[in-house]
């Protein structure tokens, strides 16, 4: 089975234009358990434009599925992973201006860095996920880091889409085999939405779990959250 991580973020956008605690981060967490999820993901970013570094200490009194936290491994993103203990942190190459994430790590240059992260956070207990691009270069590398998993960057799959889907997933279909064998979880996101998610899930049914907020959530704005969260479950449950 393929989990479901809601990523809420854009929640916290949503709070943050007013100020207050409307909507109300912790509730809504609780809210997308409720409805189906099976994970809550959240981005802090230095500047805090979205999920705060507390809103993070909050949410790890009260999930109850898999929380996932993705951040550049700085020395805070590293210090609040390892006093949450999260079933998962994932770790992604974004600069601190970055809008979002845009690409994977370069697990060659990387390598060495990478290696050290990982082995702290796996002394605290907590899984790993490595953002990595579709590229076969970078997978071999990736299990040397000792990364638990990796996370499929795949926003250029869903670019492409909509003009060609079996050449857009056709690397991710080569690569996700690389990574079953080398014995590396999997991962995906950004970017997928109710239109290229059964594609994805059909292509490369081992997935572990998929990690998705911003359509998601734009979505919700039309269907309402729990049934949303249903519909996106579905395109999993093949």
């Amino acid at each position: 089975m393929t989990k479901l991580s809601v990523n809420i973020n854009k929640i916290a956008t949503l709070r943050n234009a007013r100020g207050g605690n409307n909507p109300n981060v912790v509730q809504v967490a609780k809210d997308c358990e409720r409805f189906g999820a099976e994970g809550i993901t959240v981005h802090p970013r230095p500047d805090e434009r979205h999920i705060r570094y507390q809103d993070v200490l909050d949410l790890s009194e009260i999930v109850q599925t898999e929380f996932n936290i993705e951040g550049y491994p700085d020395r805070r993103f590293m210090d609040l992973v390892k006093r949450v203990k999260p079933a998962q942190a994932t770790l992604v190459p974004d600069p601190p201006e970055a809008i979002t994430s845009s690409t994977g790590w370069d697990t060659i240059t990387h390598l060495t860095m990478l290696q050290d992260v990982v082995s702290e956070l796996h002394e605290s207990g907590v899984r790993v996920s490595i953002f990595i691009n579709p590229e076969i270069k970078f997978f071999e590398p990736a299990k040397l880091t000792g990364t638990d998993r990796v996370e499929l960057y795949t926003e250029p799959y869903a670019v492409q889409f909509p003009k060609n889907p079996t050449a857009a997933v056709a690397p991710y279909v080569e690569v996700a085999a690389i990574a079953k064998k080398l014995g590396l979880g999997l991962n995906a996101g950004h970017d997928l939405d109710l239109h290229n998610l059964a594609f994805l899930k059909e292509s490369i049914p081992f997935l572990d779990e998929v990690s998705i907020g911003h359509a998601l959530i734009c979505d919700a704005l039309y269907y309402g959250l729990e049934n949303t969260i249903q519909m996106y479950r579905r395109k999993l449950d093949l």
